[in-house]
């Protein structure tokens, strides 16, 4: 294989701007083949916009089409783990929009089912593609900043009604859209260590869902990580790694073209896309799509930049703030 082939599940926005940022790689390394929705005729409009050649109006069509390598998965949070098994249960390698589920219970099955199947199985945490994040790797490493201990996280827009954020029955939440984005920063710092306490509070809407979160998370060795969430009002959106030596400072952290060192800013510019994209940067969709490849084509079955174990703790970690705010799934 040297053509990786892409069926896509949901004809959504966040499908829309995955699909035009494959289409700004190699055309004889990545090719979308087929969309699935719930209406065939937004899976027909979505397929003639992207030059896909099969548009199904049922996950399960999808599924069985045997020109497909791996999946990616657009679709709303609770169903993401039925989806996913699905796609494993055929065969299908599988890059799942993150959260790879809603909690921990569902994320251990589907991980020891893709590990069972000798799939690729990826939560699509794309922040850990960008070449940024390569960059900051690289500084902590360097000892420039010196001992680490404090990260500072926010993230957060005014949409208290989009239906997404506002429904339980939608896996809403700031935690599992926006929480997720602050805790893989911290965890990428603090090299996946389990905090020794998390102290978190926020406000629930009417539908028993959190619209801002505020959350301490101490590490061994005085180390603090400080991450907040709101869908009332909008947040710097910036992280920042404070060290004993200087500060890294990043920018729109969770999809950043540059970082703040030291030593001065380094950018890296994004790809250039066909169509107009719906979410900030998302040509930097490409660079997860291009891991994808990448690991399937060394026979792994799951992504070093974002692995098994850092999806478990990121629902882990999902799961403990959700619990000390009181938002529960039917899920659960």
């Amino acid at each position: 294989m040297t053509t990786l082939r892409w069926g896509i599940i949901s004809a959504g926005k966040i499908s829309h701007d995955f699909v035009t940022a494959l289409r700004s790689l190699p055309v004889n390394e990545h090719d979308a083949v087929a969309v699935a929705a719930r209406q065939l005729s937004r899976a027909k409009d979505f397929a003639k916009l992207h030059e896909i050649k099969n548009a199904y109006d049922d996950y399960a069509k999808l599924a069985t089409d045997k020109d497909i390598d791996i999946v990616y998965i657009g679709a709303i949070h609770p169903q993401h783990f039925d989806v996913a098994m699905l796609m494993l249960k055929h065969g299908k390698h599988v890059l799942c929009e993150k959260p790879l589920t809603v909690n921990l219970k569902q994320t251990t099955e589907l991980i020891n089912y893709a590990r069972s199947k000798k799939l690729f199985l990826m939560e699509a945490v794309w922040s850990r593609c960008f070449p940024v994040y390569d960059i900051i790797r690289k500084e902590i490493a360097s000892g420039s900043i010196g001992d680490i201990h404090q990260v500072i996280v926010s993230f957060g827009f005014q949409m208290p009604d989009l239906d997404r954020i506002a429904l339980k029955e939608l896996g809403g939440g700031t935690i599992l859209d926006l929480g997720i984005y602050c805790l893989q920063f911290a965890c990428l710092v603090y090299d996946n260590e389990m905090p020794e306490s998390i102290k978190a509070t926020g406000f629930l809407n009417k539908n028993g869902v959190d619209m801002s979160m505020s959350a301490t998370l101490t590490y061994k060795g005085s180390r603090t990580a400080t991450i907040m969430t709101s869908a009332l009002v909008d947040l710097p959106n910036e992280a920042y790694i404070c060290g004993t030596k200087g500060t890294i400072k990043v920018p729109d952290f969770w999809c950043p073209p540059k970082v703040v060192l030291p030593s001065g800013t380094k950018t890296v510019p994004l790809p250039k896309l066909k169509h107009e994209i719906n979410f900030i940067n998302s040509a930097g969709l490409s660079y997860e799509a291009a891991e994808a490849r990448d690991c399937i084509l060394k026979g792994l079955i799951e992504s070093p930049k974002v692995s098994h174990d850092t999806s478990l703790l990121l629902a882990k970690l999902e799961d403990e703030l959700r619990r000390q705010l009181g938002v529960v799934y039917p899920q659960d």
